[in-house]
């Protein structure tokens, strides 16, 4: 209904923002990575959220988001069983898309269970369905994917854990090495994924 609201940034509260934009002021629910960001910004000036609107039986609730990263990684966080708004709001206020990304290619239980309200079957439950959507995805890519010249293409060790994490983030193989093509040699981890994500949105 909604894909972005732009306007004065009015209010910024502990865990949301107001934003006045046609008179209307709207609250939207933002993670702490997006809060920073607002903060940086400052009240009385012009700010813009993507949004992702929830509707539920016991009400209808608006999400702000600064990046596409952080809207897309909470979008696919809400399709794991158990996982609702909230608790993709807790992990993405934990940790970025990028470090996301990284614990689940690496089944990293123990740092998404540190964000709060997220347990240890929770975060397992997280890792094993988002790794259950890239072996579906795996079984319908053709097989020419992983030629030579992707190789060629990628810039250090880290590529390969970087491609990994990506296509956990929905992103095909093909998608995935050429985002990372043209990243600076070297570069870690998390840096290659940030870059790629860049790219790709």
């Amino acid at each position: 209904m909604f894909y972005h609201i732009k306007g004065e940034l009015e209010l910024l509260g502990v865990n949301f923002a107001v934003i006045e934009a046609g008179g209307v002021g709207y609250r939207l629910f933002v993670s702490d990575n997006t809060r920073t960001a607002l903060a940086r910004i400052g009240t009385g000036k012009t700010a813009k959220l993507l949004t992702h609107l929830s509707v539920r039986d016991d009400g209808v609730e608006l999400f702000g988001f600064y990046t596409p990263e952080e809207l897309n990684v909470f979008r696919l966080l809400i399709t794991v069983s158990g996982v609702g708004p909230k608790v993709a709001m807790a992990v993405l206020s934990y940790m970025t898309p990028e470090k996301l990304a990284v614990a689940v290619s690496s089944e990293d239980k123990k740092s998404i269970s540190k964000a709060p309200g997220v347990g240890p079957k929770t975060a397992a439950r997280i890792i094993l369905e988002l790794k259950d959507k890239l072996k579906a995805e795996t079984a319908g890519e053709g097989e020419g994917e992983n030629t030579a010249g992707d190789i060629a293409s990628v810039p250090s060790d880290n590529s390969e854990a970087a491609v990994e994490a990506l296509r956990v983030l929905g992103f095909s193989r093909g998608d995935a090495l050429r985002a990372i093509a043209g990243c600076e040699p070297g570069a870690g981890l998390e840096d290659i994924i940030r870059f790629a994500l860049k790219k790709l949105n």
